[in-house]
């Protein structure tokens, strides 16, 4: 049984006041549906009814009307009509306008970006840093540069391996290990032939080490290592066969400057150049770079950060090899341009590397630079320019 629903109060034909904007109409109290008849007593003695929130500027009251003062409601105004609810006080509004959020506040500022995409003051610290150990190294125990340029290779192995790892290609890791271990300490102490040896033994301990293995993909994983090992640690010993030369290898100590191996001194200067080259094409591209050389594969390689990397490294190559070698002018700018084309030949071979495998970096290890790798890829295509540049005309 329901309660009978009287017409809502208001004079016949009297339209009703439009409610407040954006509320809609009030219900009445009979529109409202009770579970009880008791619940809408209730209701109607507290004023409160579950569920309606009117937006009024001041709380009102349901009062029986023989409460209320003639023609006034509880607050000195209209009185309420027969059947009108009153919701919850409203939240004091402060007077005056509201002063809009600031923009710095509404919109967080992002860490800036880079032009270059580098960490400039972490990449130069770290650059300092290694430039350091590499050149002591070099020039006061010439074996402790080969066990820390070996440590290099086999962090370079391990970095691309892991991204090659990515596709699936499972790369022999013990063979090839051992071959990055090998190669170099074979150049350095048997020259090229040892060098040779040691590659065509880690390339065939590779192929028989992964041919006794079950799994599928064999090629593609044989493949993968034998490009692994020629890519970085085969072309890093150029590095050490430049070192030998014509004297004996040294293990240890050279503290007297008088008589310097002319094969640290050409070693010295192939690092000064790659230094050059990566320097200057890094500034002259941020300030002028606006012709990318390969946009699919180093969008951030221009001509004009080329040009810079061609003018800076002339500027080194020409007076070191004279002053240094005490050898022609143009064995210095043959130099020059043999070692830019290496270094940018460098860059784009890992950049299509890692482009091809889908990463960024190869790690993330030093910090502004990326990985090992992101600071081999130069010198592992300028090692052998350079070795055959000073083995061929560094004679004439």
């Amino acid at each position: 049984m329901t309660d009978p629903k009287p017409s809502s109060a208001g004079s016949p034909g009297e339209e009703p006041a439009a409610p407040p904007h954006g509320a809609g109409p009030l219900p009445g109290r009979d529109a409202l549906q009770f579970p009880t008849r008791k619940a809408r007593r209730n209701a109607e003695a507290t004023g409160g009814v579950h569920g309606v929130a009117p937006e009024e500027s001041e709380p009102r009251q349901s009062v029986p009307e023989k409460h209320q003062p003639s023609g006034a409601g509880p607050s000195g105004g209209a009185a309420l009509k027969p059947g009108a609810v009153a919701g919850p006080p409203a939240v004091p509004v402060p007077p005056g306008p509201i002063a809009p959020v600031p923009a710095a506040v509404a919109s967080p500022k992002l860490p800036r970006t880079p032009k270059a995409g580098r960490d400039l003051p972490a990449a130069i610290g770290v650059g300092i840093a290694l430039f350091v150990v590499v050149l002591g190294s070099l020039l006061f125990y010439p074996l402790a540069f080969v066990v820390v340029a070996t440590a290099f290779a086999a962090v370079g192995v391990w970095e691309v391996t892991r991204a090659i790892g990515t596709k699936g290609i499972n790369v022999p890791q013990v063979p090839v290990a051992i071959g990055t271990l090998a190669m170099p300490a074979s150049a350095y102490f048997a020259g090229s032939e040892g060098l040779l040896f040691a590659l065509a033994a880690s390339a065939g301990a590779t192929l028989l080490w992964r041919s006794l293995d079950p799994a599928p993909g064999a090629v593609r994983s044989i493949l993968a290592g034998i490009f692994t090992l020629m890519w970085i640690p085969f072309l890093l010993s150029f590095v050490f066969l430049m070192m030998q030369g014509v004297r004996p290898p040294t293990t240890g100590f050279t503290l007297d400057f008088a008589d310097v191996n002319p094969g640290m001194i050409e070693v010295v200067i192939m690092l000064l150049l790659v230094i050059a080259n990566d320097t200057f094409g890094y500034l002259v591209g941020v300030l002028f770079g606006k012709h990318p050389m390969a946009p699919k594969i180093s969008p951030k390689k221009s001509w004009e950060g080329f040009a810079g990397s061609m003018g800076g490294a002339m500027l080194v190559a020409i007076p070191a090899t004279v002053f240094f070698l005490e050898v022609h002018w143009w064995v210095g700018f043959v130099l020059a341009v043999g070692m830019v084309l290496a270094g940018t030949g460098g860059d784009f071979a890992e950049s299509m590397v890692k482009r091809e495998l889908g990463v960024k970096d190869m790690s993330n290890l030093l910090p502004g630079h990326g990985g090992v790798m992101d600071r081999l890829d130069s010198i592992l295509f300028a090692a052998p320019i350079a070795y055959a540049t000073f083995s061929i005309l560094g004679r004439l």
